[in-house]
């Protein structure tokens, strides 16, 4: 007797929830929430500056930024994804109201307790932790997985630069199947 899989098959909500806001560029350019050589004195106000924007957005409430603190103080940075790279993020009940992005670089890099530096930040705001792991983690790596990355995030002098290599990772393999254009 053979063992079958079952399969989900993909109902409408499914498609309707992974698009919510999770376009990056789109996010990223509905919230206004570029920020190019900002200057912060630790990790904490790195953080702060990075969801600045999601808060002034609406996207996300002020004790959001508590809430990563919080984890970040009893987990570690457990965001730094890759060197010179954070994506600051909590629960989505820590004040999530809708999901966004916001990204922001620093003049000079934070250490973070663990020793890691940090000059480009990626805060995440998602509604569930589906939408965090099927629709926003892709996009992500799409984009870090481009060549020099951060280093090229980093000497971005616009907003339309960094959108601009947001375009350049749409043919990645991590985004297939996404339905990021409707």
């Amino acid at each position: 007797m053979g063992v079958f899989r079952q399969t989900k098959t993909p109902t409408i909500f499914d498609k309707y929830e992974r698009k919510q806001f999770m376009n990056l560029k789109q996010a990223l350019i509905d919230n206004d929430s570029i920020r190019l050589g900002v200057t912060a004195s630790d990790w904490k106000e790195a953080v702060k500056l990075a969801v600045e924007p999601l808060v002034e957005s609406g996207a996300v409430k002020a004790e959001y930024y508590d809430a990563i603190i919080a984890s970040t103080a009893q987990y570690g940075p457990y965001y730094i994804l890759m060197p010179g790279m954070a994506m600051p993020h909590a629960r989505p009940e820590a004040g999530v109201q809708r999901d966004a992005f916001s990204l922001i670089t620093l003049t000079h890099p934070v250490k973070f307790q663990d020793g890691k530096e940090v000059s480009v930040l990626l805060a995440l705001a998602a509604t569930s932790s589906k939408i965090h792991t099927s629709v926003a983690i892709p996009q992500i790596i799409a984009l870090f997985e481009l060549e020099n990355s951060v280093e090229r995030l980093q000497s971005c002098q616009t907003k339309e630069e960094v959108l601009a290599m947001i375009d350049e990772s749409k043919d990645s393999p991590y985004l297939e199947g996404l339905d990021l254009e409707s």
